[in-house]
């Protein structure tokens, strides 16, 4: 006789960035009820406005390594089960620099990338596509998210005003919106990004900072190769910049690389970018890359990525209150450890153990913000 499945958790993410979506995905894999809480829209911050760059061994000798090798090779797995609609693909990746105030070596291994400007030198190959990859950020967080839906995960777009608790405030049971309405959970993951001190109102958290910069992506006449430059670009005044080139599978190309010193807004929706921030990358990137002169610009953008004191992630179980679990905390590698982070917190909540060796990530390793 057949019997309706009836899920025997539910949880509630708070976030929908690409932390957020993924954990969606890997929860309603495992039969998880799942509902996921974004108060603006899905990847409307940066993991709509990364480079969506990856890279296997780039953590290699620090706590990340394993996180981020595990992600990695998620990556090309997930492409294959979400039919890869966000153009998912290796890539090898260079070195190069540009320099306005003095001639370089520019004749040596000038047949790598051989699109940027010729007086590009000291070219060299950072990674082959073995090890490097890229993706439409975008796309991979909101398909992540359909997937979720189509699993029979909710999304609300609200915002959640506080925690709800039980058993004597030692353990969530749920969240409660701006609105008063309760969302009753039996766990709740904090996936806030940047935003993670409103959180930090409701549960003792480590500090999360912000780190703007600022992105260009253009549409070139002809599509480029599948090739990532980190490039060093050395202005008049003797400043050096380090702008990222990534061409994507749609024959777009992004650029970043351009910090920015405003403060964080509260509501997501009012990040922009800072009075002639990308006016000066675009400068940069058109003597990087001569044929985006010609280019047409698709968009100009800023955002923040979270970072904790110590540069680490933040992912596990909330000690101060039962339930709750975190992750954050990504600095620039969000878009790359996210499939890591949530088949361990999956693991986490479904089972008690995480796949992965979470001690390094304990939000409980920097002295919380209460």
């Amino acid at each position: 006789m057949w019997t309706k499945w009836v899920p025997a958790m539910h949880v509630v993410i708070c976030g929908g960035g690409v932390v957020g979506a993924a954990a969606a995905f890997e929860l309603t894999r495992r039969r998880v009820a799942v509902t996921v809480v974004e108060r603006w829209r899905v990847a409307g911050a940066a993991s709509g406005k990364s480079a969506g760059f990856l890279a296997r061994d780039w953590c290699d000798g620090t706590p990340v390594a394993a996180l981020a090798q595990r992600s990695f090779d998620l990556h090309e797995i997930w492409a294959e089960q979400l039919g890869n609609a966000y153009g998912y693909r290796k890539v090898d990746t260079f070195s190069a620099a540009v320099s306005i105030r003095r001639s370089l070596n520019s004749a040596k291994n000038s047949h790598l990338a051989p699109w940027l400007t010729p007086d590009a030198g000291h070219r060299s190959q950072l990674a082959t596509t073995a090890t490097t990859a890229q993706l439409d950020p975008e796309g991979f967080t909101r398909a992540l998210m359909k997937a979720a839906l189509t699993q029979g995960g909710k999304l609300e777009i609200a915002t959640v005003a506080q925690l709800h608790r039980t058993d004597g405030g030692k353990r969530v049971a749920g969240v409660v919106l701006d609105n008063g309405r309760k969302i009753l959970a039996d766990a709740v993951i904090l996936a806030m990004g940047p935003w993670s001190p409103v959180a930090a109102q409701w549960v003792p958290l480590p500090p999360i900072y912000g780190l703007k910069g600022h992105s260009i992506i253009f549409k070139p006449e002809a599509p480029l190769p599948p090739e990532a430059v980190f490039a060093e670009f050395e202005d008049t005044d003797g400043t050096v910049l380090t702008p990222e080139i990534v061409p994507r599978a749609d024959g777009s190309l992004y650029v970043c690389g351009l910090s920015g010193t405003a403060a964080l807004p509260i509501d997501s929706a009012q990040v922009r970018p800072e009075e002639g921030g990308c006016e000066k990358l675009r400068e940069i990137s058109v003597r990087l890359v001569p044929q985006l002169a010609r280019a047409k610009v698709i968009a100009e953008q800023a955002c923040y990525r979270p970072i904790a004191r110590d540069g680490l992630p933040v992912i596990g179980a909330v000690p101060e209150l039962e339930g709750t679990y975190v992750a954050t905390g990504h600095s620039v590698w969000g878009m790359l450890n996210a499939p890591g982070t949530a088949e361990a917190l999956a693991a986490l909540i479904t089972t008690g153990t995480a796949s992965l060796d979470l001690a390094p990530f304990s939000p409980s390793r920097i002295a919380a913000r209460s």
